[in-house]
Formats: C-alpha cells, structure tokens, sequence
C-alpha cells in the first residue's frame, strides 16, 4: 500500500492532491470521514482543481470542476449540477489505519 499523508493533513472540508500509481487523486475529509477520487471530471477529462489543492467550492461544500464549474457530492462523487449531470467522479479506495496513516489501496 502507498502512504498518502496522516490524517491531519487533511482538515475537515478540506482537500488535498496527490500523484499515485492510479494517477492524480483527490482525497477530502467530511465529517470525519475520508473520501478520495480521481482528479478528473467526468465530463471533459480534464482535472478539476484550478490551483494546487483547490478542489471545493466557496462554501466546502462540493468538489468543483474548475473548467466548467460543475459541482460532485463529496460522499458518492455525484454531480448534482454543470454539463456532467448524473454522472459520477471515479471513486479511489483508501484505508484509515491507526497509526493515523492514509494509504492508497492497491
């Protein structure tokens, strides 16, 4: 398994970018919760932040794409709005370990 960062890296509704293996992902915090994608959008290819690290919206409420501004539900990766509509970002899976380690599973 890849080590991404500690948990604390990643401060609650906020995210951070990573190069891996998978290619470029994302991995967010919600309410205690982790969650990570692929930095791509669904509906251009392209990847959604427009600076390092800047994956949500004003509010932290949504991941944004950068390009066309369509918005994904950070717990299922669902765009609720922009051209992409229905579709989903590429879910990545991570595990929490108890020395406090985020890691890409293999």
């Amino acid at each position: 398994m890849q080590r991404l960062c500690n948990t604390e890296d990643i401060p609650e509704r906020e995210a951070r970018g990573f190069d891996t293996d998978k290619g470029p992902i994302l991995v967010t915090q919600r309410d205690g919760a982790f969650y990570a994608y692929l930095n791509n959008c669904p509906h251009l290819g392209t990847e959604l932040e427009y600076q390092e690290n800047q994956f949500l919206d004003m509010d932290r409420e949504y991941i944004i794409c950068s390009t066309h501004g369509a918005l994904f539900q950070v717990e299922d990766g669902s765009c609720i709005f922009g051209p992409c509509q229905g579709d989903h970002l590429t879910a990545v899976e991570i595990s929490v370990h108890s020395d406090g380690g985020i890691y890409l599973v293999e």
